[in-house]
Formats: C-alpha cells, structure tokens, sequence
C-alpha cells in the first residue's frame, strides 16, 4: 500500500494528523550470513519502504492497523505477551525492548503498510522494527541515536521474535544513503560509503515466488554451525571470538578436527569476508564486471557450502548467467526462497527481463515477478506539507 492510502487510512480511523515515518527495505550486494560472525558486508537501502502514521492517544489501550494484511491490533503498552499473529511481534519486540530500559513510553495509534514484497528477502521485518523504534523514539522524545535504534532493533528479533540475525537489515535501513552502498563492519559497526551509481546499469531482483520464513527456517541452524566451528579452533587458539578472526589457513590447520559441514560452512564466510573487502576496490574503480563475477562466486558458496539456496533460486541465476548484459547474479537475503539479485545492463534490460520470465514459467509455472529498485537514503520522517521526506536526524 503506498503511502497516501496509508495517511487516509489513518485519518479515516482515528481523525487526527500523524508523525509519519518512511522506513525502507534493503538489498545486499555481497556479505551474506557474515554479519552475525562479525564480518563485512555491503548493503544499501532501497525506494520499496514500509510507511507508517502514528499519533499519541489517551485511552488505555493501542491500537495497531497492518493495511496491506487487512488486520489489526488492540493491546496495552505496559503489559502484553508475545502475539500468535507472526506480523506484530516484531513491533511488540521493539516496544518490549524500550520497557527493558524503564523508559515510559504513551499508548498510540498508528496505522502502517508498503510496498517492500514480504518474504523476499528485503528485510521488510527489519524495516518495521526500526521504522517503529524511530517513530517511537520521536514521539516520545526518547533520544535515541540511529544507532541505538539499530541494535535496539536486532534484540527484538533476536530475543522477542527469535531470529538470530544478525544487525545488517536494521543498519542499512537506517543508514542508507542515495547512490551508495554502506560497507559495514560488523565487529565495531565502523561503516564506510561507497559509489554505486546507475548511469548505465539497472539492479533488478527476481522473486521466486517461494516464501521464507527465516524464524521456521534453517536460518538459527548455520549460526549454531557458525559458533561451533569457531569453539573448536578456539581450543588451541584461546583468543577466537568470532570467524572474523579466522583465516582460511588457520581453518585449514583444523580441518580433521572440524566435522565436514561445519568446515564448509566456515570457509564459505571466510571467502565472502575477503570478497567484500575485493568488491569495494571494484566499486571505486567503477569495474562492474570484476563486481559481478564476486556475486557468481557468492552465490556458488552459498548454494555448495552454506547450502541456503533452493532450486528456483539457483536456476534463476544460472538462467541469468548465460545472458547478455547481465554483469552478475546472486541469491540474496537469508535463503530458501526470497530473490535473487542481479545487475543488468541498461540497454539489454527488457530482454532479460522477459526472457527469465518465459524460462521461469515453463521451468516451474510461476509467473516470475520482477522488482527493478533503486538505492536511496535511510529511515526519515515524511514531512506531509510538502509532500516529500526530510532529513531529520534522530
């Protein structure tokens, strides 16, 4: 739902004019499952967003409208439960992280919705749960920084939501910036821009029409895997904490120590530490090409060594290998089903476009849907009188 349904919507219900908060999805380039093993990755905001308009209220209860799932929710800001309804655990989360702080916050009405596909991999959770720690923390005055909201926003949906994640989503929904990509050090949250601008390249993400849900998944499973590898070096090192301080000679020394698949689900985080690190130099020589070929590889360890890929997923890419004008193609997202990003030339787009929609259907008779996005700034107020959104910092 766009956001002018979501103003009148909210004013339909509750005649009042809201804060309204603009808080997008993401894309990830390269850098998949490193954030939790406080490595590198490369991600960026996009212009698909999830909106949402809040006010204050003065009765004793909340009321909560999802419009895009026709759905809603009354409950008491001081003293709730985990929901059964899945989508509005991710905003008591948040909310259960600000009472963690003993901070009072008021009861409120708001009414949110977008348009970021949901289970595609574009971090629409994500963007819920900072876009609602944002407009929280604005109307409440509770002086959060963005980055504060951030790890704020990883705890819900690691303690209250039960994803393990790691901070990634919530901090390139936050941070993202026009025209560039955020690489993020996961260790210390250092973060640098660099360019990615689209003078003659399109980013396009394929849905596989195949639904994700990472909390039912196998997503908690390579973590644990993750963690394990890294207690077994750590043995005889002592000073591992995570597979950010793990080369790949030093796992290789551990091999007969390391039960096969917890070998290969290390060495494919190694590798794509390192092949960010490499992008981010291709990125200033403004080499897409070399770019590209880092998300093939990408996507190779993930589909052989992490094994979160699926069969959609992987024939989309190599369907989209073969074809002229694609520079490079990739899984995206935490896995089993979600998108599959890819940077197209301009001038071969429609052709790409059309002809994985014609394989994708006669493979798997899926009307293959195609999202082209592009890269804008983070998590902001939307200023309703001029109809556009401003910078305001938190």
């Amino acid at each position: 739902m766009n956001y002018d349904k979501i103003i009148a919507l909210f004013k339909d219900k509750f005649d009042q004019e809201p804060l309204v908060i603009r808080a997008p999805g993401r894309i990830n380039l390269l850098g998949e499952h490193t954030d939790y093993n406080k490595g590198f990755v490369l991600p960026a905001a996009i212009d698909k967003a999830i909106y949402i308009a809040i006010s204050e209220n003065c009765s004793s209860q909340s009321h909560l409208i999802a419009a895009d799932l026709n759905d809603e929710l009354f409950f008491d800001i001081n003293t709730f439960e985990k929901s059964e309804k899945g989508w509005t655990n991710y905003i008591l989360g948040v909310i259960k992280q600000i009472r963690n702080s003993a901070v009072t916050i008021k009861n409120f009405n708001a009414v949110f919705g977008g348009d970021i596909p949901i289970g595609a991999g574009l971090s629409s959770s994500a963007a819920i749960e900072t876009g609602f720690l944002f407009a929280l923390n604005k109307l409440n005055n509770l002086n959060l920084d963005k980055l504060e909201i951030a790890k704020l926003s990883q705890k819900a949906e690691n303690e209250f939501v039960g994803v393990k994640c790691g901070i990634m989503d919530q901090f390139a929904s936050l941070y993202g910036q026009n025209n560039a990509v955020i690489k993020i050090d996961c260790r210390n949250l250092e973060f640098e821009y660099f360019p990615l601008v689209f003078d003659d390249i399109t980013i396009l993400l394929c849905d596989t029409g195949i639904s994700h849900s990472l909390a039912n998944s196998k997503y908690n499973a390579r973590r644990e895997q993750c963690e394990m590898g890294v207690s077994i070096i750590n043995k005889s090192n002592g000073r591992i904490e995570s597979l950010r301080d793990v080369t790949l000679q030093m796992l290789d020394s551990h091999k007969s120590e390391l039960p096969e698949i917890i070998y290969r689900r290390c060495s494919y985080v190694i590798r794509e530490n390192s092949r960010v690190l490499e992008a981010c130099d291709y990125l200033l020589e403004n080499d897409l090409t070399s770019f590209g070929k880092l998300m093939y590889q990408t996507h190779e360890g993930l589909r052989d060594d992490f094994e979160v890929s699926c069969k959609e997923l992987n024939f989309l890419v190599d369907e989209a290998r073969k074809l002229k004008g694609v520079l490079g193609a990739r899984m995206m997202g935490g896995g089993f089903g979600g998108c599959t990003i890819n940077i197209v030339q301009n001038n071969e787009i429609n052709g790409v476009m059309e002809t994985l929609k014609h394989k994708y259907r006669n493979e798997f008779g899926i009307d293959l849907k195609i999202y082209i996005t592009s890269i804008e700034g983070g998590t902001n107020e939307i200023n309703q009188t001029v109809n556009k959104i401003t910078i305001n910092e938190t």
